[in-house]
C-alpha cells in the first residue's frame, strides 16, 4: 500500500514540475496555509529555534521571521521539484553564480586545482548545485546523506545529478576523494548537519553551545585543498545568486577547529542578514554539549 502511494505521488510531482512558475507558487501558497495553521507542522521548534537563537529579539518579531520561514519552506520544495524537468537556460535565469564566484572557480580550475565547498542550508542550495555544474568547469561533486525510503532517494538522486553533479553518500566521502585526486573536482560539504555529540567540534553558534560537523575541515586538512565558502542569497521570490567570496588557501596549516570555526561564523552572519532562509525547522540543537 505505501508502494502504490509513492507511484501515485509520481505524476503529481511531475505536474508540479512542468507548471509554469506562476502557478507553482499558487500551490506553494496554499501549501503555506495548510502547514503553517491548519497542521501546524513543527511550529513550536521552529520558534524555539528562533527565540534561543535570538533572545534579545522581540516576540512579534520572532512570530514574523517564522512566518516568512514557512512561506520559503514551502516555496523551497516546490522549487525543488521544479529541477525534474527545467531547461538549463530556465534553470540559470533563477540561480546563477556571481561574476566574482565564476572568476574565483575558473581561476583554480586553470591552476589545476582541486577544491572543497562548504555551505549551510540557506536559500535554495539545491538549485545552487545545479548552477555549478552549468557554469564551472570543475566536476562537482556533492556528500549527501542517502534516504531510507528508495523511490524518494531515486528522485533525489535524479534531481540533484541532471546537469552534470554527482552525489557521494557520508560514508563514503574519503575513499571517493581519494579515487578523484587525479581529477579537478570540486567536492561540497552542507556542514550544517546535526552532528554527534561525541564526535563534533563544539562553539557558540547562534547563542547557543552547538555541535559541529566536522567532516569539512577533517577532509580539508587531509587533501589539502583550498576551501571556498559559498553563500546562496535569494533575491526575490524564486531568484538566487549563488557568491563566493572568502577562502582558505592551505588547509592543512591551520590549527585544529579553526575552518570549523571560520565557515560557521561566515554561514552565523549570512543568516542573521537572511533569517527566514534557513532551515529552521530541523533539530539543530538536539544534542546538548557535556561540561
Amino acid at each position: 500500500m505505501r508502494r502504490l502511494g509513492y507511484y501515485l505521488a509520481v505524476p503529481f510531482i511531475y505536474i508540479i514540475s512542468l507548471s509554469p512558475f506562476w502557478f507553482l507558487y499558487l500551490i506553494s501558497d496554499a501549501a503555506f496555509f495548510i502547514l503553517f495553521y491548519l497542521i501546524r507542522y513543527r511550529r513550536e521548534i521552529v520558534y524555539a529555534n528562533l527565540k534561543n537563537s535570538f533572545p534579545q529579539m522581540p516576540e512579534a518579531e520572532l512570530k514574523k521571521i517564522r512566518r516568512r520561514f514557512y512561506r520559503y519552506l514551502c516555496d523551497l520544495s516546490f522549487e525543488t521539484f521544479k529541477t525534474l524537468t527545467i531547461g538549463r537556460e530556465k534553470a540559470l535565469e533563477h540561480c546563477h553564480l556571481s561574476g566574482e564566484a565564476i572568476k574565483l572557480f575558473n581561476d583554480y580550475y586553470n591552476q589545476n586545482k582541486s577544491i572543497i565547498i562548504v555551505l549551510g542550508h540557506l536559500g535554495n542550495w539545491e538549485w545552487g548545485g545545479n548552477a555549478f555544474s552549468l557554469q564551472c568547469k570543475h566536476q562537482l561533486y556533492v556528500i549527501y546523506h542517502p534516504l531510507t525510503n528508495p523511490f524518494f532517494d531515486s528522485l533525489t538522486i535524479s534531481m540533484r545529478t541532471r546537469f552534470g553533479s554527482k552525489l557521494i553518500p557520508m560514508k563514503d566521502t574519503f575513499r571517493q576523494m581519494t579515487k578523484n585526486k587525479p581529477s579537478c573536482t570540486a567536492t561540497a560539504f552542507i556542514a550544517d548537519q546535526t552532528a554527534s555529540a561525541d564526535n563534533a567540534h563544539w562553539m557558540t553558534f547562534l547563542n547557543q553551545d552547538t555541535a559541529v560537523f566536522k567532516g569539512t575541515e577533517l577532509m580539508a586538512n587531509r587533501f589539502n585543498y583550498p576551501v571556498v565558502f559559498v553563500n546562496i542569497e535569494k533575491t526575490k521570490r524564486g531568484y538566487y545568486i549563488v557568491k563566493a567570496e572568502n577562502c582558505i588557501e592551505n588547509p592543512a596549516e591551520t590549527p585544529p577547529g579553526f575552518i570549523s570555526d571560520w565557515h560557521t561564523r561566515i554561514l552565523e552572519k549570512e543568516i542573521i542578514k537572511s533569517p527566514e532562509t534557513w532551515l529552521w525547522s530541523h533539530r539543530r540543537w538536539k544534542h546538548k554539549k557535556v561540561s
